[in-house]
Formats: C-alpha cells, sequence, structure tokens
C-alpha cells in the first residue's frame, strides 16, 4: 500500500518494543526464566515470554497494519459510511494503547507512545485527506452535476415523463463536459486518496456525458418502427422504451442520484432485453433487423458502463501514469525538452520540422475521452508550440532589415518583440516555482512590455496595428505559458 506515506507518517515501524528493550535500557539483564519462552523478570514479579503489555501492544500493531492500507487509500468523505468506521476502529485502538499498563518502565512507555504515535497519525491522515480542499472541490463539482442531470434527466423521468418525450439539450451535454474539464484541472499533490477520489469522479461524469450525447444521437433517428411493418416491431418498440427508461436510471445511478436500485440489477435486467432481442426472428425484413440492430447496439452502448461502482477503488486505472497515451505523450515531452536545450543553448539550428512532427503525433494520440488525459495532451501541445512561436521570432529578427522610412511607431513594436524574444527564452528555461523571486521578475517585465505596446500609437498605419497586435497576443502567450509551467498540476 501507501508505503511513502507509511513510512513518512510513522518513521519506523513498531517492533515490539525490542529496540527499546535491548538497547534503550541502560538497566542490567535480568536473569531468564527456565522454560520454552524467553523469560520476562520486572519489578512486579517475573513473566514467563514476553511481557504482557508488549504482547497488548503487538496486537495492537497487527490491528493497525490491516487498517493502514485501507486508511492510505480511502478517497470519501468525513460523511461516509467507511469513514466513520475506520475512525471508530482507529479511536477504539488509541483507548487500547492508552489502557496498557507501563509500571513506570521507560521502556514500555516509549513502546506505548511509539503505537499511539502511529494510531494518531493514521486519524491525521485519514482526516485530512477527506477534509483536503481539492477533495472538497471534486465534492463540489460533482454536486453540480448532480444539479445539472437532476433537473434535466431525472427529474422529469421520476416525474413520469418518458425520456423519449422530452429532448436532451445541447446546452445540458455542454455543461456537463464543462464540469469534466474542471475536474480533470483540481489538483492532488500525487495522492493517492485524492486521485482516486478524481478519477472516480471523472469516470461517472464522462460516462454520464456519452450517455447524454448517445441519446442526442438517437433524437434524430426515424425510430420506432410501425408496429404494422412485421410482427416482431412491436415488441422491439417496447424494449426502446425500456432502454429509455433505463438510460434515465443510469444516470441516477452512475451520479449518485438513486438510492434504491444498483449497477448490478440494471445490467441484468438490460441483458435479459438482450436475450429477448435475440431470440426474435426478423431474418425476413432488412429494416426490422437494423432497427433491432440500433437498439441492441444502445443496450450495449449502457452496459459497458455498469461496471464503475467498483471503478477507482480495487484498479490502479486513477494512476495514470501507467496509461500508455501519457506514456506516448510523456516521450514526446522528453524529446522536446532535449530541442529546447539544443534551442537555448546553440540557437535554431532546423528543430522546426521535427517540432512540427511531433505536433501531429501529439493530434495522433488517443485520449479514450479521458479528460485528464486531454489536458495532458494540450499541455503538451502548448510546450511544442512556444517553442515553435520562439524559433519563428528569433528567425524573423535575424531577417529584419528595416528601411530608412520605416514609421517609427512600427520600429518601437519591433523593439518590444526583440525584448520578448529575450524574455520567452528565459521562460523557455524555467524551471521554479511561483513563488521565487525570478517568476515574479520574469512576470513584471513581460507586463512591462504589454504596457509599452499599449503605449504605441500606430498613428493609422495598418501594418503597425497589425504588428502591435501579434506582439501583445505573443506576449500575453508567453505569459499563459510561464503560468501553465508553475501551476503544478499533474495526471
Amino acid at each position: 500500500y501507501c508505503s511513502k506515506v507509511w513510512g513518512h507518517l510513522f518513521r519506523k515501524p513498531f517492533d515490539g518494543g525490542k529496540r527499546t528493550m535491548d538497547h534503550g535500557s541502560q538497566q542490567p539483564q535480568t536473569p531468564q526464566m527456565p522454560g520454552p519462552f524467553t523469560g520476562y523478570a520486572g519489578p512486579q514479579g517475573p513473566y514467563p515470554g514476553q511481557h504482557p503489555a508488549l504482547l497488548r501492544l503487538d496486537e495492537v500493531q497487527r490491528e493497525i497494519a490491516t487498517l493502514g492500507p485501507q486508511v492510505c487509500s480511502y478517497s470519501g468523505l468525513q460523511s461516509d459510511r467507511e469513514y466513520k468506521r475506520l475512525e471508530r476502529e482507529l479511536t477504539r485502538l488509541l483507548l487500547e494503547v492508552d489502557k496498557v499498563e507501563t509500571e513506570g518502565r521507560p521502556e514500555l512507555q516509549q513502546a506505548r507512545k511509539r503505537a499511539a504515535g502511529e494510531v494518531e497519525g493514521l486519524l491525521r491522515y485519514l482526516e485530512g485527506n477527506a477534509t483536503h480542499p481539492s477533495r472538497l472541490a471534486i465534492e463540489e463539482l460533482t454536486q453540480e452535476v448532480q444539479n445539472l442531470l437532476n433537473e434535466g434527466v431525472v427529474g422529469p423521468f421520476r416525474q413520469g415523463q418518458a425520456q423519449d418525450a422530452f429532448e436532451i439539450s445541447e446546452e445540458l451535454v455542454e455543461a456537463v463536459q464543462d464540469v469534466a474539464m474542471r475536474l480533470a484541472q483540481v489538483k492532488t499533490g500525487g495522492s493517492v486518496p485524492l486521485r482516486k477520489a478524481r478519477y472516480k469522479a471523472l469516470t461517472r461524469v464522462c460516462a454520464v456525458q456519452e450517455l447524454l450525447e448517445g441519446r442526442v444521437r438517437t433524437q434524430t433517428l426515424a425510430l420506432p418502427l410501425s408496429d404494422d411493418t412485421h410482427e416482431a416491431v412491436q415488441r422491439i418498440n417496447q424494449v426502446m422504451a425500456q432502454v429509455s427508461g433505463a438510460r434515465c436510471q443510469e444516470v441516477a445511478l452512475l451520479m449518485g442520484l438513486s438510492g434504491r436500485d444498483s449497477c448490478a440489477h440494471l445490467a441484468r435486467i438490460l441483458t435479459e432485453l438482450l436475450v429477448e432481442l435475440d431470440a426474435l426472428d426478423v431474418s425476413s425484413n432488412a429494416a426490422v433487423r437494423n432497427y433491432r440492430k440500433q437498439v441492441v447496439e444502445e443496450i450495449n452502448g449502457l452496459l459497458k458502463h455498469l461496471d464503475l461502482e467498483g471503478e477507482g477503488e480495487d484498479t490502479r486505472r486513477y494512476d495514470l501514469a501507467q496509461n500508455d497515451s501519457i506514456r506516448e505523450i510523456e516521450a514526446i515531452r522528453g524529446r522536446v525538452s532535449v530541442l529546447r536545450e539544443e534551442v537555448l543553448r546553440h540557437g535554431a539550428a532546423g528543430q522546426g520540422t521535427e517540432l512540427q512532427g511531433l505536433l501531429t503525433h501529439l493530434d495522433q494520440v488517443g485520449t479514450g475521452r479521458n479528460p485528464c488525459i486531454r489536458e495532458a495532451r494540450r499541455r503538451a501541445v502548448l510546450e511544442v508550440q512556444a517553442l515553435i512561436t520562439f524559433l519563428d521570432l528569433w528567425e524573423a529578427l535575424g531577417r529584419r532589415n528595416p528601411g530608412s522610412d520605416e514609421p517609427p511607431p512600427h520600429a518601437a513594436v519591433w523593439r518590444v518583440l526583440a525584448s520578448l524574444c529575450d524574455l520567452q527564452a528565459q521562460a523557455l528555461g524555467f524551471d521554479g516555482k511561483r513563488a521565487d523571486k525570478s517568476y515574479m521578475v520574469l512576470e513584471e517585465l513581460l507586463t512591462k512590455q504589454l504596457l509599452a505596446l499599449d503605449a504605441v500609437d500606430p498613428q493609422g498605419d495598418q501594418g503597425t496595428k497589425n504588428a502591435r497586435k501579434q506582439a501583445v497576443k505573443h506576449a500575453q502567450n508567453i505569459l499563459s505559458y510561464l503560468d501553465m509551467k508553475t501551476d503544478e498540476w499533474e495526471y
């Protein structure tokens, strides 16, 4: 389990007091009791085997070892039943440790203190993750989607309005997509519980988004067929109506808006519908066969999202560092980093062609509709584009040969562009944080260049207007690149 966290919280594992008993006490060794067990003779009398206090602390330690992985991977909130169970178990252990009699012996006191520290560390870790600002942000975004879907899909369905009686608007689909993108932006700091919580929320929101988009597509189909077309059409139409209702149920299940049903129960119902459709004899009519095929595809589209109840809990899919697309993106970013170092140290030497090829490669990377992978690809694209625009400006400045009749405002814009080229080189090579003084200086210098451009009066010259507009956009892009480079986003 989360070994880094475990080691950070507790430093060294509890050893039943052996280190303290063997090395921490300066008292002379007591004679060993006869028998098969190591004896212990304290001031209160002899004990066959290990001291009872250490035996009890050893039992507590085994319980800690069982609860530790559960705490380190818990991704819920304080209001969840599992949180309360873990908190209750840890509090019980803390009370058990407190009851251990140490008889005033320093070695026993240290062993008890160490065990108590481990339990208290788990309690702090549990509470810290459940109340972390990023965890609360994930919950707020989830509730935002729940409100959207409750109003636009689940509510009308529960009021008896059949799903095919109303349309799912493009605005609702776009609103859900917007929340998915904001979820992808939530920072987790590499925390396993926070990454799991974000992944769990994202998979559900993306699944719902796909269900809504599927419904928008089917709204354009000429379905259902007339009952008179074929004897099997009436039953297919009935199944199609059930599928429409199942879509609303699935949306409610995925987003926690249904407390009665389960994904497994809905999956059984949909599977039974597939079996029933398969048994219908429609071999004599191509139109009916096609209709049945479309209904089957609808059902399969619903079934593929019904395995999300345990998603993010019993898999490591939240660890996108192991994702093939992320690995491909990281390989491209690694190459961009090499090219960037070449450019900053030795100048342009034909890197532009390779960079354009990397952009094409990024465009071909599959994202699997995962907003986090899409965001990772977007950021990689911006890295490539930043280097390309720097090379373009650097080469343009090298080719520049102004005539004597160049308007002064136009020359002023080019002077700003020359400064921006130097500042962009610094931004490309920057490897610090926003709190660094060098970051604040660089940001201030870029802002001054924007002010300098604002002060340029084109005097009606269209060429100067266009040049100033492009220079402003270039400065803003450098600021955006610098902001992206230091926002500490991770998969």
